[in-house]
């Protein structure tokens, strides 16, 4: 009777699951990353949209200074805000060469498709930054590596 029970494999008692409290800022739900970091990274492309009240070169600075200040924190973080801030580089030198076509009229038609893109390519990286996918913008020049 022995053998059998030894030859047997015995069963081990389930682990009870622990679920997080809600909110809590430890949990990885968005691939891994954690809630803050993916938080902070959508608040780097987030921040392009500050060029709205700050004209001009506002659309740069936001996602700079808040990848400045954050790219330490998390390797997601880095990876958003560069892209974040590579992104408005080019859209900040898109709306330049616009502007300078406004005398050959292209520039007229140009300077508010890039506008709304902008916009637009802005609001989807945000998003999927905050559900911790690694969005690359479908065109940007890559000045900061």
């Amino acid at each position: 009777m022995e053998n059998e029970i030894q030859g047997q494999e015995q069963e081990k008692p389930a682990e009870p699951k622990i679920e997080p409290a809600a909110g809590d800022p430890t949990v990885a739900s968005g691939g891994g990353i954690p809630e803050q970091a993916r938080t902070w990274a959508m608040a780097c492309h987030l921040m392009a949209l500050s060029g709205v009240i700050v004209q001009g070169i506002g659309f740069v600075l936001g996602p700079l200074i808040t990848w400045l200040i954050k790219k330490d924190d998390h390797p997601f973080i880095d990876e958003q805000g560069k892209e974040a801030v590579n992104f408005q580089i080019t859209m900040l030198l898109a709306m330049i060469a616009s502007a300078l076509l406004i005398f050959v009229f292209i520039g007229v038609v140009l300077l508010p498709l890039i506008a709304i893109g902008d916009i637009v390519f802005t609001v989807i990286a945000a998003l999927k930054a905050k559900e911790g996918e690694h969005y690359r913008y479908p065109f940007a020049f890559r000045f900061v590596k």
